[in-house]
């Protein structure tokens, strides 16, 4: 069984090729740029990489362009397009009606539709991706798995904000949670790495790259999460900038006389690692201003590392304990100093870092 996995951006498309059988992948690759000209990676094993410039108008032209690749002779790994089994599509937000993995139907199509005004960043390329493919696949079975969906067993204390509760009932003003298929998988893998029940284990995920997210996992199931109503909410990102008193936000619109939609790029855009460094929203570039002495790149890295130690801690209480701490993302996976620093002075929780096996993991050293 072959089955291709979607993820659509605002201007993007990433794309996996699974053979179920032999749990290998078989392609994947990504366009960029969509609608604004275009460029296209593909790859094979076994095969030349491929990589060129193309003009993509929408995700439609994107995806027969990938498509057009897998059945090539020369660059593909199919004969005809026909030999997709199933066709998978990653979404951020199922809203409150999507609280598991479901078959892609018009009327979810038209729910996601009518909920684009929560999420704005994320929907309306999933339903792009979505809408494409059933036009080019329309005998092919397709499902959405959700971010969200994580969440979905939240208690209302979890979820609901200190807003008039009508907020809630009339305008869908709640946490919801992002990130859940990741936490999901790692938390999961974890346990199975420890040779322990899912169900027995006290853990925390800490979800860091560009955007960044940290999940508690109790009796198997998610209890608590950074981000909330949007991806917003939680720790310092990249270009976000994660928790701040909201009367922050009518203060500097009205002394800059910002829109609604100037003042959503500042937070969404213009804060953050970039905001607070003035440097790049990319952390690798921060850790190397960091190491020359740049006192904004240092004050950065300082606050991310404590906004990730304020959420384990806060999630440790709220579990009474922790078992297992896991690090994964861009930097989770990658950032040596960044996990450092989160773990220093932890050893209340019994965590304590091992600096030759935390530096030799990013060198790719088991």
């Amino acid at each position: 069984m072959k089955v291709l996995v979607i993820n659509s951006g605002s201007s993007s498309l990433k794309y996996q090729l699974f053979d179920m059988k032999t749990q290998k992948v078989l392609a994947k690759g990504g366009c960029e740029r969509i609608g604004a000209g275009g460029t296209i990676t593909h790859k094979v094993p076994g095969k030349e990489d491929v990589y060129y410039e193309i003009d993509f108008p929408t995700h439609g032209e994107a995806l027969k362009e990938v498509f057009k690749l897998l059945v090539d002779k020369e660059k593909g790994i199919l004969t005809n397009i026909s030999e997709i089994d199933a066709v998978g599509h990653r979404v951020a937000h199922g809203g409150e009606k999507y609280k598991a993995s479901a078959k892609v139907t018009k009327e979810m199509i038209d729910y996601l539709e009518s909920i684009v005004p929560i999420n704005p960043l994320h929907g309306p390329a999933a339903i792009k991706g979505m809408r494409a493919c059933l036009d080019l696949l329309p005998n092919t079975p397709q499902t959405a798995t959700f971010d969200t969906s994580f969440y979905a067993d939240f208690e209302e204390s979890r979820y609901i904000y200190g807003l008039p509760y009508d907020c809630y009932t009339k305008d869908g003003v709640r946490r919801y949670g992002f990130h859940g298929t990741s936490h999901r998988y790692v938390s999961k893998k974890a346990a199975e790495f420890l040779n322990k029940p899912f169900e027995s284990l006290k853990m925390i995920t800490c979800h860091l790259g560009n955007g960044s997210s940290i999940t508690a996992e109790l009796n198997g199931k998610a209890v608590d999460t950074s981000m909330g109503f949007t991806p917003q909410e939680g720790i310092l990102m990249g270009t976000r900038c994660g928790d701040i008193d909201p009367t922050v936000i009518p203060y500097i619109m009205k002394r800059r006389n910002l829109t609604p939609d100037e003042m959503s790029d500042l937070l969404n855009k213009k804060s953050g690692l970039l905001g607070v460094t003035g440097i790049s929203n990319d952390s690798r570039n921060c850790e190397e201003a960091a190491k020359a002495g740049n006192p904004r790149a240092i004050l950065a890295l300082e606050i991310l590392s404590e906004g990730i130690k304020r959420y384990i801690g806060g999630y440790t209480a709220l579990m009474n304990g922790l078992d297992v701490l896991v690090f994964t993302a861009g930097i989770g996976e990658n950032s040596a100093s960044t996990r450092e620093r989160v773990c220093k002075n932890m050893d209340y929780l019994g965590i304590k870092i091992d600096e030759e096996k935390n530096a030799n993991f990013v060198r790719g050293i088991p």
